[in-house]
């Protein structure tokens, strides 16, 4: 399983080395910001509020950017690796220069060259929501895991079922009426000793 945290701290180190070179190679006439999880709330915040009062001009962030302090004049955002990232997590990623009063631009780049890839990107233009995104992205890449951490994928029978919505309501239903019976699941040994092993793997992020 990868580990979290590493994966945070080389976003984190990735942000920091591009805003660096941004400001030497590129841009070293603007005030260039950078954002991404590891650093406390309040520097997050701090560094919003100031990206906002216009005190930085550009800013370099992870997808921890998708949420927080609406910046009305961002008018262009820059999109790397979109094959990491849902694409409904894309279309709230471009959200963010949406509600600029200039026109807005949002340029998206995929390092996969494949006919996928381009569906993808080509969904995005096109589709009128964030619903329609995540459907699609749920048929094209699968759902992942009901209940772990593996979020797309081949799905697992928990995630199929879902697409079934008369069998969920059906099997709601009837658990309904058997927790309702017999709460302690005494009847039931095998299904109580499949849920208390299960209870480890759930993930609930």
């Amino acid at each position: 399983e990868p580990d979290p945290t590493k994966e945070l701290a080389i976003l984190a180190k990735s942000v920091k080395e591009e805003a660096r070179r941004l400001k030497k190679e590129i841009f070293p006439e603007y005030e260039i910001g950078i954002l991404h999880s590891k650093m406390r709330p309040t520097e997050k915040e701090k560094m919003m509020l100031d990206f906002k009062d216009k005190k930085i001009d550009i800013l370099v962030a992870t997808s921890v950017v998708e949420v927080g302090v609406n910046v009305e004049n961002a008018s262009l955002i820059v999109i790397e690796g979109a094959e990491r990232f849902g694409l409904a997590q894309l279309h709230q990623l471009r959200g963010r220069v949406i509600r600029s009063n200039h026109q807005a631009y949002a340029y998206v780049f995929t390092e996969s060259q494949g006919e996928k890839a381009r569906e993808r990107l080509k969904a995005l233009v096109t589709a009128k929501n964030g619903f329609e995104l995540a459907e699609f992205d749920l048929a094209q890449r699968g759902a992942g895991e009901l209940a772990g951490a593996r979020q797309w994928g081949i799905s697992d029978l928990g995630m199929e079922a879902i697409k079934n919505i008369k069998m969920v309501e059906a099997a709601r239903i009837e658990a309904i009426k058997l927790i309702e019976n017999d709460p302690a699941l005494l009847k039931f040994p095998l299904l109580k000793e499949r849920l208390e092993s299960s209870a480890a793997q759930i993930h609930f992020e």
